[in-house]
């Protein structure tokens, strides 16, 4: 099991940031690396509450978790502190013994420089899961959710 460790700095406001990790709406545009399409099932923004997302891939070429182009995960609300933190506890809904397991998922938010500093922490990684690969998805999904906050297109 390995940890990955990813920190970005938004020009936004706590509050809006926050906001953006609990709406489902918006996990739906932001948490979704380049070359993916996502529904979310279900979103519940609560501590104990529960989610369903579902990932699937632009090109038929891919090869997903769930389904052959589909990397779907569910999981439930651990932690919420309002405008703070968000502590997530996710697994991938697969037959792969290598991609099994929960993972954790805490976003830590910061003032700084105007703005926000959010720290990502995603700890559990199946070994079947490559660090440097959930690393740059998870470049491209903050990038995502700092486009969205700061009012840009994502």
């Amino acid at each position: 099991m390995s940890t990955t460790r990813i920190s970005r700095h938004v020009n936004a406001p706590r509050a809006s940031v926050y906001r953006a990790l609990l709406d489902a709406r918006a996990v739906q545009t932001w948490m979704v690396p380049d070359g993916m399409t996502s529904h979310v099932h279900a979103f519940e923004p609560r501590e104990g509450g529960s989610f369903r997302i579902s990932l699937t891939y632009d090109a038929p070429t891919s090869t997903g978790k769930t389904t052959a182009h589909t990397d779907t995960h569910h999981g439930r609300f651990v932690k919420l502190v309002p405008d703070e933190q968000v502590v997530q506890v996710v697994e991938f809904e697969t037959d792969d013994p290598a991609m099994r397991g929960e993972m954790t998922i805490t976003y830590t938010l910061t003032n700084a420089d105007g703005g926000t500093d959010i720290h990502a922490v995603h700890e559990g990684l199946p070994r079947g899961v490559s660090p440097a690969d959930n690393e740059l998805g998870w470049q491209m999904s903050l990038g995502k959710l700092a486009a969205l906050v700061e009012g840009s297109s994502p």
